[in-house]
């Protein structure tokens, strides 16, 4: 749905303008929520205004309508392309960084005379930009390691943002060329799921009087910017969104597993497999196994006959790092890990009673075609002001609506009510006891402060009887946000005594998988949770269960593969202990 991101991207560029040149805040509000709601809207726009389904929802005016009907005719907006020329392009593009603003860069625009991307690093640099009113040493450095990261996400994206763009390259080719594929698969660090992203590997097997038909219908891939290279066994095209490379290789059905296996790697994970195939007389390369001697092929249609004739246990490929797996597998001691089909429910996401873009019915009915058995409607607490965070009173008018919802689709899914609370800065939590111990399930989670080490504030926090998750630990948000220091061991340990759940919230990658590992370790149960805001971002707990097979998570170790019987006993569990 290229035409929704495009359009999402526009009306966040418009209000990014507005704000710059001091606009009416109301307007600069609208065309950002109409950015979200586009950017997650579950079909296409122009299928959205066929349908009458765009008319429901609420953000949407004449003024919006007006504009996203001249942009599906047109391929612009007319009012944006008037914006654009009011602020230079290279600043715009500054708004991307974490900790740059329009303010902040309004500010060096007009005092500083800033007009170019190294104008601003410059006056970042030479202290220029610290000796304003408002600024200061730490603001700035805050701003240069901004800079960083926005730096580091250009050169790699992030999983949850990678993914999608890789699948879609494989339907296509499915829907192009299927006829002529025998068998396709993204391979390299996305099948690894590895938490960032550099570029995409494509490979399929096919009968080689194919492969130049698959060839030329990968190289008309509709949203590449670029074709860097068109042949036969290999392909690469450069894709616009987010400027990543992507290549295609095409293999004989007899190489297949071998060559799965070569190119999803890791380096240093296919260098020892070869250390051990040349102690056996055996050498292994992308075409297969083959006998060092006589040159016989003993193995390479299946991932599975490559391992098992070097003496190995299968190895799933998120864990293909050479961290130990290697020799697990040769001692067939690697665990079963958590299948991604084996998640009962989601326990976090949002509806517009705060944050969200969707009503709770729209969440449900989204949640049971998913095929949950549960689910939880996780609205913010009050203190997330910029959230729409609820009050006491608010969250017991939700309640009603949820006790309604419950009688229309009770047979087809358990609805949870609960609650992401905010942790206070002193580990306290934003609402009452008398309130939490009226939800079903509750996830406390740190929103502010992200400069201090937060561990005690996650200890207090896990101590309330009625916590029984900690949302997003870290405050991270790969590619974005660094997350804020924290002793993890000391957070493990809290997590076993006080029977908490830790969180991998699929969006923020938080945790990530060394994390993960650490906790499996220790037998502290997790959670893979969507933290959607949207019905379009359900589907990213994919994303989360990707991670937890990179940290060696088993279904026992994941809290939401269970059955919801054994989520009330773990709630249950803790309140009995800690009340005592």
């Amino acid at each position: 749905m290229e035409r929704n991101k495009r359009l999402a991207q526009i009306f966040e560029r418009m209000a990014d303008i507005l704000e710059f040149l001091g606009d009416n805040p109301f307007r600069i509000r609208t065309y950002r929520r109409v950015a979200k709601i586009l950017e997650n809207l579950p079909m296409d726009v122009g299928e959205a205004i066929e349908s009458g389904y765009i008319y429901k929802i609420k953000g949407i005016g004449g003024s919006t309508l007006a504009k996203i009907e001249e942009f599906l005719k047109t391929g612009t907006v007319q009012k944006y392309e008037e914006f654009r020329k009011k602020v230079p392009e290279e600043l715009l593009e500054l708004m991307e960084v974490p900790g740059i603003g329009p303010k902040t860069l309004k500010v060096a625009y007009e005092k500083l005379g800033v007009r170019t991307k190294e104008n601003f690093i410059k006056a970042l640099k030479d202290g220029s930009l610290a000796k304003l009113p408002g600024f200061g040493a730490k603001k700035v450095e805050k701003i240069l390691k901004g800079l960083e990261l926005w730096r580091q996400a250009q050169e790699r994206i992030p999983l949850v943002v990678a993914y999608p763009l890789a699948r879609n390259v494989v339907e296509y080719l499915k829907g192009a060329v299927g006829d002529y594929i025998e068998r396709i698969e993204v391979a390299g660090s996305l099948r690894r799921m590895k938490e960032t992203i550099r570029d995409f590997d494509i490979l399929v097997s096919a009968p080689r009087e194919h492969w130049q038909k698959i060839h030329d219908a990968f190289v008309s891939y509709p949203d590449i910017e670029d074709v860097q290279l068109h042949g036969q066994t290999k392909s690469t095209v450069l894709l616009k969104d987010h400027h990543r490379q992507c290549d295609l290789r095409t293999v004989e059905p007899e190489s297949w597993g071998a060559a799965l296996q070569y190119f999803t790697g890791s380096k240093h994970h296919n260098i020892k497999l070869r250390e051990i195939a040349k102690e056996r007389g055996l050498k292994i390369n992308e075409y297969g196994v083959f006998d060092a001697e006589t040159g016989e092929r003993v193995a390479g249609r299946t991932e599975e006959e490559v391992y098992a004739v070097l003496g190995m246990q299968y190895i799933p490929p998120e864990i293909r790092e050479n961290t130990g797996e290697i020799e697990a597998a040769l001692e067939h001691r690697i665990p079963k890990l958590v299948g991604y089909d084996e998640l009962r429910g989601d326990l976090h996401m949002h509806t517009n009673w705060s944050d969200g873009l969707n009503t709770v019915e729209e969440m449900v009915k989204a949640c049971i075609d998913m095929g949950y058995e549960y689910m939880a409607i996780s609205d913010h607490s009050q203190s997330a002001r910029v959230a729409n965070g609820l009050t006491p009173e608010r969250f017991k008018l939700q309640r009603e609506e949820i006790e309604r919802v419950r009688k229309k689709y009770g047979d087809k899914i358990s609805i949870l009510w609960s609650v992401e609370v905010d942790i206070l800065p002193d580990g306290s939590l934003d609402l009452p006891d008398e309130l939490l111990r009226e939800f079903d399930f509750v996830t406390a989670s740190i929103h502010s402060r992200f400069n201090q080490d937060n561990t005690d504030r996650l200890l207090k926090a896990m101590e309330n009887p009625y916590v029984n998750l900690i949302g997003h630990p870290f405050g991270r948000q790969y590619g974005y946000r660094e997350g804020y220091p924290l002793d993890f061991d000391r957070v493990l340990e809290k997590a076993l005594e006080t029977g908490t759940a830790l969180e991998i919230n699929s969006q923020r990658e938080d945790l990530d998988s060394q994390h993960i590992r650490q906790a499996v370790e220790r037998g502290v149960k997790l959670v893979v949770n969507s933290d959607a805001h949207s019905v379009g971002q359900l589907w990213t707990t994919r994303i989360g269960v990707g991670l937890a097979r990179r940290g060696w998570a088993k279904t026992e170790d994941i809290l939401n593969a269970q059955p919801l019987e054994v989520i009330r006993e773990f709630v249950a569990k803790k309140r009995e202990r800690l009340k005592k």
